[in-house]
């Protein structure tokens, strides 16, 4: 009888986890990317508190609602970059789908990043936000998403502030040949010596 070969430490999944890498536990930080059935329904961006929050009234935040079109336009280069980032952790990936898509706490608040950037940009400039925003370090996206969360972070803020600032920053000017998206093995390195420490803190239970 042969023996089937141990899986290698690539192979093992860490934890179960649904969607982009919400940790299959109870009521999770994280955040729900609803796609609708019908091809024109824009896509809504809904950030949920889980346990964090003190009230289950106010557990959910709805940060941005994109028209499908802008949805279309980022969300292949998105769900790569996250798979990417997924895999490194060595995390089941994901794709979109219809309905409700759950993502992890840290991964959605990147992509509210790019969301609220591109939300009434000028649609040939969309491709320069993305790759601008893949430029960017995990830990970058996380301070522009805390700094545009606290005055302009809601579904009605759109266009003032720091949401007018990252459409700004994303959009105008595509950054030079020599700023090039990091690989992940870069990122992870870099993060590692900004931390002290060998590993990220992403996608930990809470």
């Amino acid at each position: 009888m042969t023996r089937k070969k141990a899986a290698t430490p690539a192979q093992t999944i860490v934890h179960p986890t649904l969607g982009f890498g919400v940790p299959a536990t109870s009521d999770p930080h994280h955040f729900i990317i609803e796609i609708p059935r019908n091809n024109t329904g824009a896509v809504s961006i809904v950030e949920n508190l889980g346990l964090q929050s003190h009230d289950h009234n106010q557990s959910q935040i709805a940060r941005c609602i994109l028209e499908r079109p802008r949805w279309t336009a980022i969300r292949s280069e998105v769900q790569r970059a996250f798979n990417i980032r997924l895999k490194e952790r060595h995390l089941k990936t994901a794709a979109w789908i219809v309905g409700a898509n759950p993502v992890d706490r840290l991964l959605g608040k990147e992509l509210c990043v790019l969301a609220w950037a591109i939300e009434g940009m000028a649609f040939d400039h969309i491709p320069i936000a993305v790759r601008n925003w893949l430029a960017l370090r995990p830990e970058e996206r996380w301070w522009l998403f805390g700094m545009t969360a606290i005055t302009t972070g809601g579904v009605n803020d759109g266009g003032k502030g720091w949401r007018l600032a990252l459409r700004h920053a994303l959009g105008d000017l595509a950054q030079s040949q020599n700023l090039k998206p990091q690989p992940p093995q870069t990122v992870t390195q870099q993060a590692a010596k900004n931390t002290g420490n060998g590993t990220l803190s992403l996608f930990d239970f809470e």
